[in-house]
């Protein structure tokens, strides 16, 4: 019996230290179902199960200001929001986050113009011949980042805001929307969003969505790059099983990235970069979002710097990291 009740006290204390030396990290995420919900609970398994990383995922909105104050270990924005946040300009102006470094990218979101297909508008050359006629979703009150990625669509095509008649809408979401309505004609799409389908179908007896194609001569991607120089233009094939995609189209790519602090110790971003790079199934499996990654482009040119720690295993992996 004494031997008995000495070996459970072993593994108890062994499973006691096991849990003591695992590091324990904070992901910030966004409210339930949202992208950085997804991401961060897909992550936060990999680090747990892969790498002894003891990682907790908080549901928080507007977190980054948290990210560069130490008191949230690691979180996810898209690549414009984050150069805004670290210098105090777009949707942050005036809030400067000096301490905000880059891990990596997780994946790109992809996204664009979208308009009833029986508008006849295929190009961006096409929307501006049309445009004082046409209503816009505009504000976003609750998706302030959302107008500079119309604004950078609208720009590679010599037009602004004040072209069309702007219809104010409280979020992405509510954007899309709108446009199934029928109460705007053009809005912001994410490629094969599921709001972006129902649309869709909601606009079948118009033909469906479009997508406007935009400029990417090299004067209308440098218009483009002004609003949003994190972006890309990326030209895809026609699919019909991609609602938007009737046609080949140039569309817009941002990279999601992961955050933190300048402070968060080395060894750990290293191990968190290097469990993301090379698990990238097991990701996929988790949240679909991680089967768009491309491991030879995870480190992309960014204003912000790189944390060591994820510098240290980009070197060790040979992946080229962007100027």
């Amino acid at each position: 019996m004494k031997t008995k009740l000495l070996s459970t006290n072993i593994i108890g204390a062994l499973l006691l230290a096991t849990v003591a030396h695992a590091q324990v990290i904070t992901i910030a995420s966004g409210s339930n179902g949202s992208l950085g919900f997804n991401t961060g609970q897909a992550v936060a398994k990999i680090a747990n199960q892969q790498a002894n990383i003891a990682a907790r995922t908080q549901p928080l909105t507007g977190y980054l200001p948290l990210i560069n104050n130490g008191e949230i270990d690691f979180g996810f924005s898209n690549a414009v929001e984050a150069e805004f946040a670290l210098k105090g300009t777009g949707n942050y102006k005036g809030h400067v986050n000096p301490n905000l470094r880059i891990v990596g990218t997780m994946f790109p979101l992809v996204t664009g113009l979208a308009v009833p297909a029986d508008t006849g508008i295929k190009t961006i050359t096409d929307l501006k011949a049309k445009a004082s006629s046409l209503r816009i979703a505009s504000e976003y009150t609750a998706s302030t980042i959302i107008p500079y990625y119309i604004e950078g669509a609208l720009a590679n095509g010599n037009l602004t805001y004040d072209d069309f008649n702007k219809v104010p809408v409280s979020n992405f979401v509510k954007g899309m929307q709108a446009l199934g309505d029928g109460l705007v004609d053009v809005a912001l799409i994410s490629l094969n969003a599921g709001a972006g389908k129902k649309v869709n179908v909601q606009l079948r007896g118009r033909g469906g969505i479009q997508y406007v194609s935009l400029d990417n001569s090299k004067e209308g991607i440098a218009a483009f790059k002004k609003f949003l120089p994190a972006g890309s233009i990326v030209s895809l094939k026609a699919n019909k099983n991609i609602p938007g995609l009737i046609e080949a189209s140039n569309i817009i790519a941002i990279p999601w990235v992961m955050l933190t602090n300048k402070d968060v110790p080395e060894e750990l971003v290293y191990k968190l970069t290097k469990v993301i790079a090379e698990n990238n199934k097991l990701l996929g499996e988790s949240f679909g979002g991680f089967k768009r990654a491309d491991l030879k482009t995870m480190a992309p040119s960014s204003a912000l710097k790189y944390h060591p720690g994820a510098l240290r295993y980009y070197r060790e992996a040979n992946i080229a990291v962007g100027k």
